[in-house]
């Protein structure tokens, strides 16, 4: 899993933003992600809560990344983004189920499950540890661009852009080897 840990995060590829702050109370950094977040077991959007983010900010845009994922490319969980720059909370379970809290006018895109919802993680088992990389993005502009059909590299390419600030928060999940 080492070699793994080194592999780059989607921003790494971004031009340097502000950075502002996310927190969760229920993604610790570092820390193992809940059972609620895992695919399996919950499948729900943590909450979520962000501050200090950039002048001009006129939306936001969340994401959910694994770059440990055995693809070659990671694993998209998450890509929301048209959240309104009023809000800057997302209660658990936002994301997923009955979407309870999504902000009016956010926009889900498909995840790489191809739902178009928060989808929990689920590493292979004996993987080892892999990283879950929670992404607030603040943008420029109140809609993003694309619409919900698109994919998460195509709403990436619009961040690459849009994004004036973005904050970050990694948890981890793995599954033991069976036997």
């Amino acid at each position: 899993m080492s070699e793994l840990k080194r592999r780059p995060l989607p921003h790494d590829f971004h031009p340097p933003v502000a950075e502002f702050t996310v927190v969760s109370e229920e993604v610790e950094p570092g820390g193992t992600l809940r059972p609620e977040q895992v695919h399996a077991a919950g499948n729900r959007s943590p909450q979520l809560r962000w501050a200090g983010a950039p002048a001009g900010t006129r939306s936001y845009a969340v994401t959910c990344y694994d770059p440990d994922a055995p693809t070659g490319s990671g694993f998209w969980h998450w890509v929301l983004f048209d959240i309104p720059a009023s809000v800057t909370e997302l209660p658990a379970g936002a994301g997923s189920g009955d979407m309870k809290g999504l902000p009016e006018g956010a926009v889900h895109v498909r995840n790489d499950y191809g739902t178009r919802d928060f989808g929990g993680a689920a590493p292979p088992p004996g993987d080892g540890p892999h990283r879950y990389v929670f992404t607030v993005y603040a943008v420029d502009q109140e809609k993003l661009g694309p619409d919900a059909d698109v994919s998460p590299a195509v709403v990436g390419f619009n961040l690459r852009f849009h994004a004036i600030g973005r904050a970050q928060l990694i948890g981890e999940y793995e599954v033991p080897a069976a036997g």
